[in-house]
């Protein structure tokens, strides 16, 4: 059988960067293997389902670059891919199970279950729960008689089916990430497989349609591990061989202290969701990575090795790279922690690999600025080598754009002095006699003025910089002249030399 794997998110609020990494190594591992790369929605808490996030879950993955080769909006031969137009499937499975002896129908009340709970508190049980010992005390189809259920269920009294957990039973299954898995089932609960309001729960619809799909491979995040030893016992239940589980490691705070969260990221002062999410109940507007200036695929080579590693020194992968280098076998058991810093660093060599025009372009778009592409394109080969991202050509190279209006404090009293000013006036009346001027003539009218007197190049070079860009720092100066123009070189050093006053 050929390799299918799914995404099957809850449409229950913005996805994820944790989500985002278990979509991409499916994704990685369907293309890898020549298999298939499912998207399902599963939306069976209707009670926690919010408005917008199926689309707004699609448009991120889409963006990011994970394409589904079957998936609501794709179609396919296994569809309908969303669990709520697939609702009439589950009960059928539900009844069979029943039918066999292997879930049962339970009547109890939300009171009873908490009259329930506080009594194993009080016998000092460990871990109150419905179970192969506390179902036998409670309303359900185990303690009553066939005649009472029927009565019951033909009252349309409301009733959960929950699934016959075996008892001192140990599951064993073989884990891709954790080697082999062994839960004893006394430390289990009777988990709930079909609602009073008709719906399945994830336990029972997400092995339904695993199996009815013909997944091969669940790789999915390592909080549904405790969940594993239900699947393998209802895969059982029903006849079915189970897939190939992974369970991916946790992403972790940046200190590696504790699970990443959308408080600590806030708190980190960074982003967690792949675009920004608009909460339609707060109306609170969380920043993506997408607006925040990343591009995406600086981020899928940066999550991809959060977690997993190629064996090698190698950092920077394509898409088509990652694919071909991808392993199961490869990814770490222990948490990932998520270093910002490493982030940023992938956008920025991202960034470095663009061409000058792809960056205008980019500036372009992102800012709607009024500017030539040809001058933006100038603007942003100068500067490539210091952003992290683009808005930074903006932010940093605001000189580009106006003349600075404030000058470095202590440039001003260490540089300026009377005989730079002197230098520098001498250059603007060589620059003003170009029309137009290269890096390669710039420096080389800047030397010349400096070789009259044996000026040392470092004494001049500051103030120079400080006059065009206000800043005592910044890129290559000889470009920024070139890019600036003769005449607004020469304007900008005259209104400094007129605006400051020398040290001496």
């Amino acid at each position: 059988m050929s390799v299918r794997v799914r995404f099957a998110p809850s449409p229950t609020g913005a996805l994820h960067i944790g989500g985002v990494r278990t979509a991409l190594y499916n994704y990685l591992f369907a293309k890898k293997n020549e298999g298939k790369f499912i998207i399902r929605i599963e939306d069976t808490d209707q009670n926690r389902y919010v408005e917008g996030a199926e689309d707004y879950i699609l448009k991120s993955l889409e963006w990011c670059g994970i394409t589904p080769d079957e998936g609501p909006q794709t179609g396919g031969d296994f569809g309908p891919y969303r669990q709520s137009d697939r609702k009439s499937l589950y009960k059928e499975y539900a009844d069979r199970l029943i039918a066999e002896g292997k879930a049962y129908y339970a009547f109890d009340t939300p009171e009873e279950l908490d009259e329930m709970r506080e009594r194993l508190k009080e016998a000092r049980m460990a871990n109150p729960q419905y179970n192969a010992i506390s179902r036998n005390q409670m309303k359900n189809s185990l303690t009553m008689s066939a005649e009472e259920v029927e009565q019951r269920l033909a009252s349309d009294e409301p009733y959960v089916i929950r699934f016959k957990m075996p008892k001192n039973d140990d599951v064993r299954f073989k884990d891709v990430v954790r080697d082999w898995v062994v839960v004893n089932t006394t430390t289990l609960d009777d988990k709930v497989l079909m609602k009073s309001d008709g719906m399945p729960t994830y336990h029972l619809a997400n092995i339904v349609d695993d199996h009815l799909m013909e997944i091969t491979h669940v790789i999915r995040g390592e909080e549904w591990l405790p969940s594993a030893p239900l699947h393998v016992l209802l895969y059982e239940a029903f006849g079915w061989e189970a897939p190939q589980f992974a369970h991916l490691p946790l992403l972790l705070k940046p200190d590696g202290n504790g699970k990443l969260s959308k408080r600590a990221a806030d708190q980190l002062g960074f982003p967690i969701f792949p675009m920004n999410w608009s909460d339609p109940v707060t109306g609170e507007l969380s920043k993506g990575f997408k607006e925040s200036g990343y591009l995406p695929e600086a981020c899928m080579n940066f999550l991809a090795l959060l977690g997993w590693n190629p064996g090698t020194e190698q950092e920077m992968f394509t898409m088509d790279q990652l694919i071909s280098e991808f392993s199961l076998e490869r990814i770490n058991k222990s948490g990932a922690k998520f270093d910002i810093e490493k982030a940023k660093w992938f956008n920025q060599q991202y960034l470095k690999n663009k061409s000058n025009d792809e960056l205008a372009q980019m500036l372009k778009a992102e800012s709607n600025i009024d500017a030539d592409l040809k001058l933006l394109s100038s603007i942003a080969g100068s500067m490539k080598e210091r952003i992290t991202f683009v808005s930074d050509i903006l932010e940093n190279g605001e000189f580009f754009f106006s003349a600075p209006s404030t000058y470095d404090e202590k440039t001003v009293n260490k540089k300026w002095t009377a005989e730079v000013v002197k230098k520098l006036a001498e250059f603007a009346n060589e620059i003003a006699k170009l029309e137009k001027v290269s890096p390669e003539e710039a420096k080389e009218k800047f030397v010349g003025v400096l070789a009259t007197d044996d000026t040392p190049l470092g004494k001049v070079m500051p103030a120079l910089r400080l006059a065009l860009t206000g800043a005592g720092g910044g890129p290559d100066l000889m470009e920024i002249i070139s890019i600036l123009g003769t005449a607004e070189t020469v304007s900008r050093i005259n209104t400094a030399i007129e605006s400051l006053k020398t040290s001496n």
